[in-house]
């Protein structure tokens, strides 16, 4: 097996863990309602995540793929190191049950392998800095519109019984869990995507003037993202539907309606952004419609430190790797 194809796996296998780590965006709203069995809501997810397919065109995999790092700057040990650095970064905040970004991970170890390799110039500091915004651009998106959305909700149906309300939502919320899957599959599958396609150019299999990558690429990437998000990681379905607010499914509804917006809205301007960042905001807005109090601000401050930290500490682990894989396969 060559380089290139064990860098594949590794893509690959971030892919999978992305779905895995990220399942929790799109189905805890409607785990924590009730609305649909755990099950029930990961298969519809992983359906609509590899949907997103044919649905989206592929602006985000050209921003990772050419807008972090300088692509004279990039090689075999960069991206390897990087996916390294992604990996092992989402199996630890998976394991503490914190929803970090996998978008941010896999960009913190691109920055330091590339930063090892070839210095900081090779850093693209625009593309960097429009990414970094939306750590804080993303969430407080999605807690407008989340909070907007539901006070207007509430007060149109200010007169209806409550068990009607909850009737509809209940139903409404599916649709709201779809799409929002659809969005997420949408963005962070193409991170992947890109990775592939610039190790491709770098091996000397596609030109830099292709301006796609190989089908194969593509439905691959959305086969892993969906299989992992089938799978499901229940430990951050518990801090995400649980530990920040109680929802109801129009709230539900309301946090999912918001994070697909500002997805749609991301994914269109080719900017890859953070699903988890989105609808965390989008559920505290919804929290936060009813009462400051009724937010659990202690968890949300936990798990804003691990969103300030993935970048940094990613491009560390990505530094550190470079290394590694430079005296391991000195030849690249």
């Amino acid at each position: 097996m060559t380089f290139l194809h064990f860098i594949i796996t590794l893509v690959l296998i971030f892919d999978f863990i992305n779905g895995f780590h990220d399942s929790a965006n799109s189905i805890a709203c409607i785990v924590s309602t009730k609305v649909l069995s755990p099950l029930a809501a990961v298969s519809i997810a992983a359906f609509f995540n590899f949907f997103a397919y044919l649905v989206f065109h592929l602006k985000v995999a050209s921003t990772i793929g050419k807008g972090v790092v300088e692509t004279d700057a990039i090689n075999i040990n960069v991206i390897g190191a990087a996916l390294i650095a992604a990996i092992t970064w989402n199996l630890f905040t998976w394991w503490w049950g914190l929803p970090s970004s996998s978008s941010h991970t896999l960009v913190g170890g691109l920055i330091g392998s590339a930063v090892a390799s070839s210095g900081f110039g090779s850093i693209i500091t625009a593309g960097v800095m429009k990414i970094v915004a939306f750590i804080f651009i993303a969430p407080a998106l999605g807690f407008i519109f989340s909070f907007f959305l539901s006070s207007l909700i509430m007060w149109i149906l200010r007169n209806v019984p409550a068990f009607a309300v909850d009737k509809w939502f209940r139903r409404l919320q599916i649709i709201s869990a779809s799409a929002f899957s659809l969005g997420h599959g949408g963005n962070d599958a193409q991170k992947s995507v890109g990775i592939i396609w610039v190790a491709m150019i770098i091996s000397g299999l596609v030109t830099k003037e292709a301006t796609e990558p190989p089908g194969w690429v593509v439905v691959s990437c959305y086969s892993a993202i969906a299989l992992g998000t089938l799978f499901g990681g229940w430990r951050i379905v518990k801090t995400m539907g649980q530990k920040i607010t109680k929802i109801k499914p129009f709230e539900g509804f309301c946090a999912e309606a918001a994070g697909t917006l500002t997805l749609v809205g991301a994914t269109h301007w080719g900017i890859p952004v953070s699903t988890t960042h989105t609808i965390t905001g989008a559920i505290m807005g919804v929290g936060a419609r009813k009462r400051l109090s009724a937010v659990k601000w202690g968890v949300t401050r936990n798990i804003f430190w691990a969103w300030i930290l993935t970048i940094p500490v990613s491009a560390i682990i990505g530094g550190i790797m470079y290394y590694f894989l430079v005296w391991f396969n000195p030849l690249y």
